[in-house]
């Protein structure tokens, strides 16, 4: 054969054989098995011999048009009364003539026919046959054929579902078609002009520019009037546009163009699925800015409700130190210590401890009236961050459909990760143990009945004001006890400046305290909210680190094919 001889046809035909299975390996990598089959048989059938394809619908007379065209003086393909009986036929050059019959549904046949060293042909079913599977096996042919010869009554060309098969061979596969209207004879030849440009018409709605038209009979070819029988046009067709040295270039050119199909079907719900991890990766990425934009804002009150309890902090402690200065002053102490002697005033023990309430007074509950008002902001803030992630899970986009050909059962998977990331995220939003925190074991048996009352962040405001408050009456109550110490050392000979120095530095402390234990609990509590927050996205974001991988390693080897497949076109096209 030619592809002995031909370098540069030998060459091509081992560059799209790499391309096929380079395809090959794309399929297998995305566990397709149909488009794997597919391919497979490509590559198993790429030495194989230019193949005519012959379809059309029952009773067509397309084993009629086969055994008329291979001018063999007998029936090779069977002409069945019923289509209850026909069969896939594939005719193959032989030495002898012999009949295998591979299944049920398929027989192979050799003849030793000239025209058949060069072609093979392949008789299929009717399009419409009412014979369980015969469709779908001949949709099974078509990726292999190099010419598809479509066969229609001649007196009725326009049957729907022989125009739908066409639109699944031209869409799907994109293979060379010609057109033959069997059975001429029994048109007058007015009527059969008008058909003929029917079928033009028609291919060319389908996107078949200049489509090639054969009016034929086979009787009239198999009965001796070959000049009017129309075979000779066709056969000329055929000597001119394959069996002229053009066959093995028109058969690598099929092999590229499926394969090309093939790539681009892939290529399509590979197109769908990056653009879903996209969406996907900037959903997640959202999540992110959602937590830290509401982490921001909750540090922002924390930070605010600090500097407002600072400074209701500091000027009671100020008022305080400037009643204490003027109580202790030595005029007044001597004023006491005589007054209490007459019953005329309270004596200086007395008044001590009256300084030492009202400064408890103050303290707690103008600090305890501030942290409650300031803790409902914060309390919201880490409220709202769970409640708009929940949203946000709800609203995600879904570009890739589970009905998807090639990626379902990605699809699928990926949308079992958002149908539990919801289900696990209502879940932790409702378990209140979620929003306990270790700061608080010491106040449990306060905050226990609450929690029992609420769930989820509905009991966030209740743990923060457990949080706050309770550091608040632990600050307080140390300085208080200090400043009781202090004061109750305190006589006729006091040491006014040592007993204020002291108080002003129990006072220092009390600041600072407070400052870094209510600012820093509530920070180190929303941080920690924000992380078990995302935490519920472990699954998702294993998934989309594993696509990403995925996804790269297709789209290039995707790119590599396409490459490949037009370089190769390109060069076989100037063969053709």
């Amino acid at each position: 054969m030619q592809e002995s001889i031909n370098p540069k046809l030998r060459q091509l035909a081992t560059d799209t054989e790499s391309a096929i299975r380079k395809l090959y390996e794309l399929t297998t990598n995305i566990h397709n098995t149909d488009l794997s089959s597919t391919v497979k048989d490509i590559l198993d059938r790429i030495s194989a011999p230019f193949t005519f394809v012959i379809v059309g619908e029952v009773k067509a007379g397309k084993s009629s048009f086969v055994n008329a065209l291979l001018q063999a003086g007998k029936d090779i393909c069977k002409v069945a009364p019923s289509p209850m009986t026909d069969t896939i036929q594939l005719i193959t050059y032989g030495e002898e003539e012999a009949i295998e019959h591979v299944n049920e549904h398929f027989t192979r046949i050799s003849q030793p026919v000239s025209i058949l060293k060069e072609i093979a042909i392949v008789d299929t079913p009717g399009t419409n046959s009412i014979v369980e599977h015969h469709q779908e096996i001949t949709e099974r042919f078509i990726p292999h054929s190099d010419l598809i010869v479509f066969v229609f009554e001649a007196k009725n060309p326009y049957r729907q579902s022989a125009w739908q098969f066409l639109d699944f061979i031209n869409e799907e596969w994109r293979r060379k078609i010609i057109f033959v209207l069997q059975q001429k004879d029994l048109m007058e030849d007015a009527d059969l002009a008008i058909n003929i440009n029917g079928v033009i018409e028609n291919a060319g709605k389908k996107g078949i520019e200049k489509p090639n038209v054969f009016a034929v009979s086979a009787k009239m070819e198999l009965d001796g009037y070959l000049k009017n029988s129309g075979f000779l046009d066709i056969r000329r067709y055929i000597a001119e546009n394959i069996t002229d040295g053009k066959a093995p270039y028109l058969k690598l050119a099929n092999n590229v163009n499926t394969s090309f199909a093939i790539n681009e079907k892939i290529g399509h719900s590979l197109d769908l699925r990056i653009k879903q991890w996209e969406y996907d990766k900037e959903f997640r990425n959202e999540i992110r800015q959602t937590l830290d934009k509401q982490e921001g804002k909750t540090q922002n009150q924390i930070d605010q409700l600090t500097e407002n309890l600072v400074a209701n902090y500091n000027r009671i402690t100020s008022t305080k130190t400037e009643e204490l200065a003027n109580g202790l002053g030595f005029l007044s102490v001597i004023k006491r210590s005589f007054g209490s002697m007459f019953g005329s005033q309270e004596s200086l023990k007395d008044w001590l401890e009256k300084q030492v309430k009202d400064f408890e007074l103050r303290l707690n509950s103008t600090l305890k009236e501030k942290l409650t008002n300031g803790i409902i902001d914060v309390a919201d803030n880490i409220q709202t961050m769970g409640k708009l992630v929940h949203a946000k899970i709800k609203d995600s986009k879904t570009i890739l459909e589970d009905s998807d050909e090639i990626f379902a059962d990605i699809a699928e998977k990926r949308a079992n990760v958002l149908m539990d990331l919801q289900k696990s995220f209502s879940t932790f939003l409702n378990d209140s143990e979620n929003f306990y925190d270790e700061s608080i074991a010491n106040n449990a048996s306060a905050v226990a009945p609450n929690l029992a009352a609420g769930s989820g962040i509905a009991v966030v405001g209740v743990i923060l004001a457990t949080i706050t408050q309770g550091a608040v009456f632990d600050i307080t109550g140390g300085i208080l006890t200090t400043i009781g110490v202090l004061f109750a050392g305190v006589t006729l000979g006091l040491k006014k400046r040592k007993v204020l120095a002291g108080f002003k530095e129990e006072i220092q402390k009390g600041r600072t305290k407070l400052e870094w234990e209510v600012n820093e609990k509530l920070k180190d509590y929303t941080q920690r909210i924000k992380n078990k927050i995302d935490d519920n996205f472990y699954q998702l974001d294993l998934l989309l680190n594993h696509e990403e991988k995925t996804l790269q390693t297709l789209d290039e080897l995707k790119t590599s094919i396409n490459t490949d497949l037009t370089n190769i076109k390109q060069d076989v096209e100037k063969f053709i």
